[in-house]
């Protein structure tokens, strides 16, 4: 074959390769649900995964389960106290889309998984309690949604249950948020009088029917605003109430502008009931048309685009035993650009070894399947023998880069002691394998002789957790000392600039996985005045990113 021809070859697999990513991409919707404990996240994600076919029942995943437990609720303490603790990837498709849910943990106590999985997110969607509007996890979240200028959907749920006037929701999301709202739909009624929703796409009324409470899909009639059948079909007070209500939101409220909803300034507004699957499906229906598309990361070479051919992406959480049968690692990667192929063989851009990928796999909560292809936007498992650390990026082609994921200042810490000698292997391995997947931050005292690793949380559920899955993954049981520390700063020069100011008082020095100086402050209190009495020292609450090292042993 001629150079001429092996050129138009190459030229006609690259623009093939052009089309198929620009159809992929246009195809796929990412999103992250972010919200407070008890806002009905689990319940929300079981809803969305029943609209789009995943399951056939909320509670079971398709022909896999008889039993009725939360399908992103996998791990076996979250079943137990029926609480999210981990964040989960579920993937479906629903009207020609394909869909990548990045479930977060509820609970407040593992929020920097939640920052993690944000990293990975194109879309946010804030799920709000009807009855207590914003709490303070949510708006925590949503200052990390902001950071990255994420586009946020709220869904206002439970509006099956007496709750606050819409209006007045608006208005909360508005002053404390500094989000312009528009309202998608409208609800009809509240509590026990919530009669559906008015969807102001189609100009419809969504009259939903109380029925098999919410397990399957919602029975629903649909008429127009002036539909004669709405005197049969709806009180006369609420029609009126729906009507007025209408005339203010459109009166004074601003048009809806995806321009900014993408840029994070504006949030379009849905209500309804997951519990009961009120407004879920029209929900599901904007979303897809409002929704980000995947679009590009910033790395060391730039911005690099989706369609860029090359493949590339990022390790932004790692999860251990996630089948106890097979003591096995998953490192979960976004796909950035490119197509990801099984078997491929890509750089670590870390290490700067290659890495053969040989056994992806799609992800549905704890069930898994090997997949050939991905493509921007979705997200795959690997295998993940102790090669990858969370923020790695793994490429083709030119080396790059992406912005590595930080880790957050912890306020809880604790000395983690193995009492059985005879069990030190199990121990190392399980206290390293937890570090790696980001179950909770280790730390070293800087005092040699004390060689015990030191937990360093968010919150105390963190440690129960880390002791629990010991026992049941690791077969080691531990003993917790806990610390008189209530905050940590990482010392941005380094060791050098610590000891440039010599001796410090109210603090110990301890250092973390990556051997860096953290000082440990008994309260705000106490790090204010360090930092009063010498400004020279610069602080940080957030870790740098790490690049070219390996973590210190445990």
């Amino acid at each position: 074959m001629s150079t001429d021809s092996l050129a138009l070859d190459q030229s006609v697999q690259d623009k093939s390769l052009q089309v198929e990513l620009e159809t992929e991409i246009e195809r796929r919707r990412n999103f992250a649900i972010i919200s407070h404990p008890d806002a009905g996240k689990t319940t929300l994600t079981e809803k969305l995964l029943l609209y789009g076919g995943a399951i056939h029942e909320a509670g079971a995943v398709k022909a896999r389960r008889a039993q009725r437990k939360a399908t992103s609720d996998w791990m076996e303490m979250e079943q137990q106290r029926g609480i999210s603790i981990t964040s989960t990837v579920l993937q479906f498709a629903y009207k020609d889309c394909h869909i990548n849910l990045l479930d977060t943990p509820g609970h407040q106590d593992f929020s920097e998984d939640t920052y993690r999985t944000l990293a990975a997110a194109d879309n946010a969607v804030m799920l709000v309690d009807a009855a207590k509007g914003l709490e303070p996890q949510t708006r925590k979240l949503f200052e990390v949604c902001k950071l990255r200028s994420l586009p946020i959907f709220t869904f206002i749920n439970k509006l099956d249950r007496p709750g606050r006037e819409p209006l007045e929701l608006l208005d909360e999301i508005e002053q404390e948020l500094g989000l312009q709202t528009y309202a998608v739909n409208w609800p009809i009624g509240m509590g026990d009088r919530f009669r559906g929703v008015f969807d102001r796409r189609e100009q419809k009324i969504h009259l939903f029917e109380r029925s098999a409470h919410g397990s399957r899909e919602a029975t629903v009639t649909t008429v127009d605003l002036g539909d004669p059948r709405i005197e049969d079909l709806l009180e006369q007070e609420l029609y009126y109430q729906l009507k007025e209500d209408l005339e203010v939101i459109e009166g004074v409220g601003p048009e809806l502008d995806l321009a900014q909803v993408h840029r994070g300034k504006m949030t379009p507004v849905f209500f309804g009931s997951a519990m009961t699957n009120f407004g879920v499906e029209p929900f599901l229906n904007a979303f897809l048309d409002y929704a980000l598309k995947p679009g590009p990361h910033h790395s060391t070479v730039g911005e690099v685009e989706p369609t860029y051919p090359e493949f590339s992406g990022f390790v932004f959480k790692l999860q251990a035993n996630m089948d106890p049968r097979h003591r096995d690692r998953i490192a979960f990667v976004r796909v950035c650009s490119g197509k990801f192929e099984k078997d491929m063989t890509v750089n670590h851009a870390r290490s700067g070894k290659t890495v053969r990928l040989s056994r992806p796999q799609k992800l549905f909560a704890q069930e898994r399947e090997s997949i050939e292809a991905a493509y921007p936007g979705d997200v795959i498992g690997l295998n993940n023998p102790g090669a990858f650390a969370i923020g790695d990026t793994i490429y083709l082609g030119q080396k790059l880069e992406y912005e590595g994921i930080p880790c957050f200042s912890p306020e809880l810490f604790a000395y983690l002691k193995n009492p059985n000698p005879s069990k030190f292997k199990q121990f190392h391995k399980g206290v390293s394998e937890l570090r790696e997947e980001g179950a909770v931050q280790i730390m070293f005292s800087a005092d040699e002789a004390k060689r015990d690793p030191i937990l360093a949380a968010v919150g105390q559920l963190q440690f129960e957790v880390v002791q629990f899955r010991l026992q049941n993954e690791y077969n080691v049981e531990t003993q917790i000392e806990l610390l008189p520390y209530s905050v940590a700063r990482w010392v941005t020069g380094g060791w050098d600039a610590l000891q440039k100011v010599g001796r410090l008082f109210n603090t110990v020095t301890v250092k973390d996985s990556w051997g860096r100086p953290v000082l440990l402050f008994r309260n705000e209190w106490n790090c204010q005045q360090v930092e009063g009495e010498h400004p020279e020292l610069k602080l940080s609450t957030i870790a740098p990113v790490v690049s070219g090292q390996e973590p210190i042993s445990t």
